[in-house]
């Protein structure tokens, strides 16, 4: 017979005010306590909206409005969960109790679901890299990776290949904004030089000669094309529905993609890392060059290089910056989180929604649109 699991702790109404005193982030939903510090950053709302809610009853919060809060979403603050209050949840600890009489009722089994959550009884071994095992998981992967954990996941046994997968965000730029000035410089002279020419390779007679003037046009193309790669390799390989019965496929799906759905704000792995980036990069170069004149190909390709640095440092920020309410940056922040707590199957577009809008992929409004 299983051993019962330890009792809850318990806080009194005092020690939430020393621990809110301290500068902790702590709210409640009912009796139940949670500490949110941790995770101030990556509240798509903002800091501010948490910070003005420390130390009350945040129930009628994660029914609306803005917006009711996904289940994944509920799911997810039971990771910050760290006792029960003591007393009646209706007391004087806080200066909002009077707004959770308002609050919704959750669905009780949501509730019974909320309350028996534990991430150390999981469908894999956390103490083992996971790669080699969620290709095990079958039918029940697609619900697995899209319940969103805190926890850090390793994928490789051998440290040296793990440190493959990771990396911080500035390398992106440190790396690649180097060789995007020099080809764009290196092209913008060949360009000057008066010797492209469109079309040289299937005729002469028609071929079309390139000014320095286009390659400012050029080099936008390029940018413009990387927010519909970012989009279509979003939507058809990162979000691939990969067969139940297939191993291999699952594992795959599972280090391009799925690893990023299961722990969403694991810094290390929020940005391409630059060994496996640098095969993808020179595939779309190499491409580029064999469909293009040089000076055209590698022109797109800069711009191209460009917005996948401008892609990869927003989807950072995404998830860890703090922007301005009613920005367009919050306005996306909010819309990338909701793909991943609630639409995981719409919203692909990271630096832009325009081809969501244009493919119909976009996701449904909220019905609340005024933001407390």
């Amino acid at each position: 017979m299983a051993p019962a699991p330890p009792p809850a702790a318990s806080f009194s109404p005092a020690e939430v005010q020393q621990r809110l005193a301290a500068g902790a982030c702590w709210v409640r939903c009912g009796a139940r306590l949670y500490d949110l510090t941790g995770f101030l950053r990556q509240h798509p709302g903002g800091e501010q909206l948490l910070w003005a809610r420390a130390g009350e009853d945040v129930s009628a919060d994660l029914d609306g409005p803005p917006h009711r809060h996904s289940a994944n979403a509920r799911l997810w603050l039971e990771q910050y969960y760290v006792g029960e209050l003591q007393g009646d949840p209706q007391g004087p600890m806080e200066k909002g109790a009077a707004a959770s009489a308002n609050t919704q009722k959750i669905d009780p089994a949501m509730e019974a679901k909320l309350k028996v959550v534990d991430w150390d009884k999981d469908l894999v071994d956390w103490q083992k890299p996971l790669l080699w095992q969620v290709g095990h998981l079958g039918e029940k992967y697609d619900e697995w990776v899209h319940q969103p954990v805190t926890r850090p996941i390793r994928l490789f046994y051998s440290d040296f290949i793990e440190a493959l997968t990771k990396t911080v965000w500035y390398s992106v730029p440190i790396i690649w904004m180097p060789l995007m000035l020099y080809l764009s410089w290196s092209y913008y002279r060949t360009f000057a030089q008066g010797n492209v020419r469109l079309f040289a390779s299937f005729t002469t007679e028609y071929s079309v000669a390139m000014p320095k003037s286009v390659f400012p046009g050029f080099f936008v193309l390029g940018m413009l094309l990387w927010t519909l790669t970012e989009y279509l390799l979003h939507r058809f390989l990162f979000h691939m529905t990969p067969p139940s019965n297939s191993y291999y496929l699952i594992t795959l799906h599972f280090i391009l993609h799925g690893q990023h759905h299961k722990a969403p704000f694991d810094e290390s792995r929020l940005v391409f890392p630059p060994v496996p980036a640098s095969l993808v990069i020179a595939f779309f170069y190499t491409g580029l060059q064999i469909i293009l004149p040089e000076a055209v190909g590698g022109t797109v390709f800069a711009g191209g290089l460009l917005g996948y640095v401008l892609y990869d440092m927003t989807h950072y920020y995404l998830h860890f910056g703090s922007p301005h309410k009613g920005s367009y940056l919050y306005s996306m922040k909010a819309h990338h989180v909701r793909h991943h707590f609630a639409h995981q199957k719409s919203g692909f577009g990271i630096s832009t929604k325009f081809w969501d809008y244009l493919f119909h992929t976009h996701m449904p409004e909220e019905p609340h649109l005024k933001i407390q």
